[in-house]
């Protein structure tokens, strides 16, 4: 499909720069396919769903992946701005580095502050793989968790572009970029519908006999990269890391055979959930890395309902939900939206939709 089927107008103002609190006061867009749209809130979930539900959570916890350094060549220093999007073992990172011209394969990088060590402020690491759009492979001099304390110790959380430049990243940032179930570090990005989630809201689901179940899928800074292509089939996704437990596959599998619907608390469980779901709509255990790019015309394996924010123009998030929803009806939802002062993207507000049959 053509890629700016997927364009729309969005006004500068409806970008959130900060969530509501507390989180489940944000708005939610209920959208049925060839029904009216409902204007609710994030804390009206529970009446949505039905016992013998189940929710989707993704529980990767975000990192400060974003890491700001130096790199000397000729006794000339020029500053370079990394971003971390995959780990490939336990000493590399893929990264996205800008401006990625002032770096040549070979060099060094050294990250955070003045120093001869990384626990004295600074990180240092060789770029031994250079490829197309920025993106390198970063071999850091220390390895496990030594790394990860460094990482911590001279990161920043990586806000995606349409916030950071706006405003800096401060303290507060650390907590609101972090869903409450957060668990297992390695996201360069915070699966943002499940930021409206307190542990209130949680607990009135769990009264309503709706199960609650965790994937993990690692979100990579790919998900903020504009779709260059002009048509959908030019398209590459960047891959990111994900599992589905044996358990959990078995449980999810549970609540399709007693009738029960599945709905994912947004487009990285549905995606993780979809990449281990066979034809046969069976889900089953999985770990790797996923780069499934979903477009209108993809038929849905196991996601009944999908809770997801609203997402912006020309990008893959939209054309997904384009896919799960309806194209002319996700253009009327977001169209709605805009004109009723919904709040977009990562600090925004949230949509529920339902598949369209």
């Amino acid at each position: 499909m053509r890629v700016d089927l997927f364009d729309f107008d969005l006004p500068e103002e409806r970008i959130a720069l900060r969530p509501v609190t507390p989180r489940y006061h944000a708005k939610l867009l209920r959208v049925i396919p060839d029904q009216p749209l409902q204007d609710l809130h994030v804390g009206d979930l529970p009446d949505l769903l039905r016992e013998g539900d189940a929710l989707v959570f993704n529980d990767t916890k975000v990192i400060p992946a974003q890491l700001e350094g130096t790199r000397e060549r000729d006794g000339t220093v020029a500053t370079v701005s990394a971003t971390l999007h995959m780990r490939t073992g336990a000493d590399r990172w893929k990264a996205f580095l800008r401006p990625a011209k002032r770096v040549k394969q070979g060099e060094r990088i050294r990250f955070g502050h003045s120093g001869s060590s990384c626990f004295l402020g600074t990180l240092d690491a060789l770029v031994a793989e250079k490829h197309d759009s920025g993106e390198v492979l970063l071999v850091f001099d220390v390895s496990g968790a030594v790394l990860d304390e460094a990482i911590a110790s001279v990161g920043h959380i990586p806000l995606p572009p349409y916030i950071a430049s706006k405003r800096a990243e401060d303290a507060q940032d650390r907590q609101d970029y972090q869903t409450v179930y957060a668990r297992e570090e390695g996201a360069v990005a915070a699966p943002t519908a499940g930021l409206h989630f307190t542990p209130e809201l949680l607990e009135r689901i769990r009264a309503k006999g709706v199960e609650e179940h965790f994937v993990t899928l690692h979100v990579g800074a790919g998900t903020f990269l504009p779709v260059k292509a002009d048509d959908t089939a030019d398209h590459k996704m960047h891959a990111e890391i994900g599992y589905v437990s044996e358990e959990t596959a078995a449980a999810l599998n549970r609540v399709h055979e007693r009738g029960g619907r599945i709905i994912s608390v947004g487009t990285t469980s549905l995606r993780l959930i979809e990449s281990a779901a066979g034809e046969d709509g069976i889900i089953r255990p999985w770990s790797g890395a996923t780069d499934i790019f979903i477009t209108p015309g993809y038929k849905f394996r196991a996601i009944d309902m999908l809770m997801t924010n609203f997402h912006l123009p020309r990008s893959t998030l939209f054309m997904l939900v384009s896919a799960f929803s309806g194209f002319e009806t996700m253009q009327a939802a977001y169209a709605h939206a805009i004109s009723n002062e919904y709040r977009f993207y990562s600090y925004g507000d949230a949509s529920l939709l339902t598949l369209r049959t």
